[in-house]
């Protein structure tokens, strides 16, 4: 990865955090789970009122399924994201003493828990380097040319490769921001792109 673009990305993205809110490793994994096809504003509009009900794995697997999916409705997909947070809550008490586990191992054997979940989870909520893939940083990754990848799984394995460990974090804080307010998937706005002189895509459409 080019190190200019690695210290223009430090430079302007410098206070760039993750904008779900969440006070432990276990709400951050409600709340990126109902994050899918959602977004982050709307997941935060929900999560505000729904950890007043419940906060803990106990509290999630004790709570009527039914009285959940209320609770999450407006994030949408709400039937499959209520049975995801459930089991995965099961398992964290079942396997690991209602403790998040931290290994990426452990993370995505967790029911409804895949790849970029147990990613956000070790880097937000642990610090552990880690670097999600969501469609943000898919699209982004793929348009700079840090990496070309057809899926985000194959994005994710070439990203691991080519971004520097110590930057995992920050390129994943960075870009999911870039992704959602500069580098848009319809209109992506070049000429406000502080990364256009770095970008395989802006040379491309340039010429």
């Amino acid at each position: 990865m080019d190190k200019k673009l690695i210290e223009k990305i430090e430079q302007e993205y410098s206070s760039a955090k993750c904008e779900l809110n969440f006070d432990s490793p276990f709400e951050l994994l409600v709340a990126v789970i109902l994050s899918a096809q959602c977004t982050d504003k709307r997941v935060n509009d929900v999560t505000s009122e729904l950890f007043k009900v419940a906060k803990t794995p106990q509290e999630f697997n004790q709570m009527p399924i039914e009285k959940l999916e209320k609770l999450i409705f407006s994030c949408g997909f709400y039937h499959n994201k209520a049975k995801a947070i459930k089991a995965a809550a099961k398992d964290i008490i079942d396997k690991h003493n209602g403790v998040v586990p931290q290994t990426m191992e452990e993370l995505t054997a967790l029911s409804g828990v895949g790849t970029k979940t147990a990613s956000v989870v070790q880097s937000m909520a642990f610090k552990i380097p880690a670097l999600a893939v969501d469609t943000h940083v898919f699209r982004v990754s793929n348009r700079l040319g840090v990496a070309t990848a057809k899926t985000p799984d194959e994005m994710h394995k070439k990203l691991l490769k080519v971004v520097p460990k110590n930057f995992w974090i920050k390129y994943h804080q960075a870009i999911v921001l870039h992704g959602r307010y500069v580098c848009k998937s319809q209109k992506p706005q070049c000429e406000k792109c502080v990364l256009s002189l770095y970008c395989a895509y802006y040379k491309k459409e340039k010429k």
